[in-house]
């Protein structure tokens, strides 16, 4: 028996269709989808988050000092004349950042390799590019998902049978994280 199920497709359109439910998944919370789809599934998102788990906790934050412009009230950057050019103005900041160890960065990428980007759009902007966001998915991981698993050994998941689908009588499940 093979180790994973093929599911009729090409392993580059398999490999696509797996990453984008287990991304949807993670952003959402919950999908719906056929049982051998969802046991797939299952199988990624569950090591996904078992890693981020097992790495949330492991960076040191360092204090940096970032050379950022000076900005005036309606936010145009202030400029001043040095010999005879005009020149933006900085000031210095101090700011914290978590720098992650060796081997959260290697979770990291490891999870960059299964996660698509995710784009929020405001429900008032809907079909316009304005306003959109990027989701960083690995920070959501580290910081959203993993802090409520961890004192679960695994079992993050959970597959609830909906009955056969109208069309094709596939059988139809919600999987969603617990």
């Amino acid at each position: 028996m093979a180790g994973y199920r093929k599911l009729g497709r090409t392993s580059s359109q398999r490999k696509a269709l797996l990453r984008n439910q287990v991304t949807n998944l993670l952003y959402h919370g919950k999908i719906r989808t056929t049982d051998t789809k969802a046991k797939e599934v299952r199988r990624i998102a569950e090591k996904l988050i078992a890693l981020a788990v097992r790495e949330k906790d492991n960076f040191t934050e360092v204090t940096v000092t970032q050379k950022v412009p000076k900005k005036t009230s309606d936010g145009k950057r202030v400029k001043e004349v040095v010999d005879g050019k005009k020149v933006t103005v900085f000031e210095e900041v101090q700011k914290t950042v978590k720098k992650d160890n060796s081997t959260r960065l290697h979770a990291r990428r490891k999870m960059l390799e299964v996660l698509y980007p995710v784009k929020e759009v405001p429900a008032e902007n809907s079909g316009k590019k304005a306003n959109t966001k990027n989701v960083d998915m690995v920070a959501k991981m580290f910081d959203d998902i993993a802090p409520k698993y961890t004192n679960r050994n695994g079992g993050y998941t959970r597959i609830v049978k909906l009955g056969a689908r109208k069309g094709d009588g596939a059988e139809e499940v919600i999987i969603e994280l617990v």
